[in-house]
């Protein structure tokens, strides 16, 4: 709980997720920790909020601020949620972290009308760096373990992200990198500039047409 007065501070990522998501609508937060992206979007979006979280001490401490969510593992879970539960289905800072990255994010697809999931980017050049001139794993301040103990087993560049989206029939509606200090890098800039410059990346995704005038289908694109 906040002290009086004091306001929170958001991760980069959950800002621009909160910015994709439309009011009101109904959230699934995948791998939620301690539910700071939920009560961001509970606060700026008045959403309905759920959420999944494999630690039990992260879950009581999500449900002790009023939080709706339930122990789960995204690996093995999500095939018990119905098509189209959610109007948005999120994984921030995850998807490495799973076993199956491709089946996870198929499963989103389906779980939710929209899949908005975050994830740091090995292609960055910090990590690229150091992975050249030290000959080993890059410990980072995003990537902070060492390989051996580190539960990001599945690491990807944004080129990488993209070949998937592709593989499982994904559509990208929108995908913004940006830098250590939350800054978006420009539309405009190539893929091979966002992998070498962005340190995390938010992708929203589909996997059927959405009528354009649908008010999720506003909230953010363009």
């Amino acid at each position: 709980m906040l002290a009086p007065g004091k306001q929170p501070i958001y991760r980069a990522d959950h800002l621009l997720i909160a910015e994709m998501v439309a009011k009101g609508s109904r959230v699934l937060d995948v791998g939620c920790g301690d539910g700071s992206l939920l009560q961001l979007l509970a606060d700026t979006k008045a959403v309905d909020g759920r959420g999944i979280e494999v630690e039990r001490e992260r879950v009581n401490a999500c449900v002790a601020r009023g939080l709706s969510v339930i122990q789960g593992d995204a690996d093995s879970d999500l095939a018990d949620y119905p098509d189209d539960a959610f109007d948005y289905a999120i994984l921030s800072l995850t998807i490495q972290a799973t076993l199956r990255p491709k089946e996870v994010l198929e499963q989103l697809l389906r779980i939710g009308r929209y899949a908005i999931i975050s994830f740091p980017n090995f292609g960055y050049w910090q990590v690229r760096a150091r992975l050249l001139l030290t000959g080993r794993m890059p410990v980072t301040e995003n990537l902070p373990e060492a390989w051996y103990v580190t539960p990001n087993v599945h690491l990807c560049t944004i080129k990488d992200f993209a070949e998937l989206c592709e593989a499982v029939g994904a559509r990208v509606e929108r995908s913004v990198a940006f830098n250590s200090a939350g800054q978006k890098l420009g539309t405009w800039v190539p893929l091979t500039a966002h992998n070498l410059l962005g340190e995390k990346a938010v992708f929203m995704l589909t996997r059927r047409w959405v009528d354009p005038f649908s008010p999720l289908a506003g909230s953010g694109l363009g």
